[in-house]
């Protein structure tokens, strides 16, 4: 599974529901809504580069940790647990494959202090029909790829997000209705428990 696919995972039913226009939301408050997340959990739908669709519960615990279930026939497993992304093939018994979450947009939301007013972070935001659509990347390193995030207000709401990776190929995940501040074990996003669990071999990073 390609990462940003993976990483791009909740969101699929808004366009339809949404009221026909709303004021922009300031990159402020965005940020500290963001900030304000604890811990989420979410069923979401994931529209893939290929138009394919993928649907699945992805859980949020920042910073710095995700977990997104694919649900069936998929059932592919990501775990982000503060530093690594590991891919979880349920048809294999290798060791799952890892990169740095530092080079994945996603980390732009998940980091410990999320700040969309740094320099050159935010390369778009404007009012999109009934919502706000901040695009942002690393403005460090622009070519790990992009993130537009889709908000909607009063209140404020995280509703979907796109992923670009360095090819250009996107990746939506719509997300269903948040259930927020709930306790999440911080098992769920240990990458070695879970290949142990497995019977997986994975190498101290």
């Amino acid at each position: 599974m390609n990462l940003f696919r993976a990483l791009a995972a909740p969101l699929a039913a808004l366009a339809l529901a949404l009221p026909a226009q709303a004021e922009k939301l300031s990159l402020s408050e965005l940020s500290g809504y963001l900030n304000g997340l604890s811990t989420v959990e979410a069923e979401f739908t994931q529209i893939n580069a290929d138009g394919t669709i993928s649907t699945g519960t992805i859980r949020i615990s920042r910073p710095g940790k995700v977990r997104f279930e694919y649900a069936p026939p998929d059932r592919s497993l990501v775990l982000a647990d503060g530093q690594q992304v590991a891919i979880f093939d349920p048809k294999s018994n290798q060791a799952p494959e890892q990169y740095p979450l530092r080079r994945t947009p996603l980390n732009l939301i998940l980091a410990p202090k999320v700040d969309l007013g740094t320099a050159k972070m935010v390369v778009g935001h404007r009012e999109d029909g009934a919502a706000t659509r901040v695009t942002a990347q690393d403005p460090e390193h622009p070519e790990y790829g992009r993130i537009d995030l889709v908000f909607t207000a009063n209140p404020t709401e995280l509703r979907q997000w796109v992923i670009t990776d360095d090819s250009g190929n996107q990746t939506t995940l719509i997300l269903g209705d948040m259930r927020k501040g709930g306790r999440l074990s911080s098992n769920q996003f240990d990458i070695m428990a879970e290949a142990q669990r497995r019977g997986m071999v994975v190498s101290d990073r």
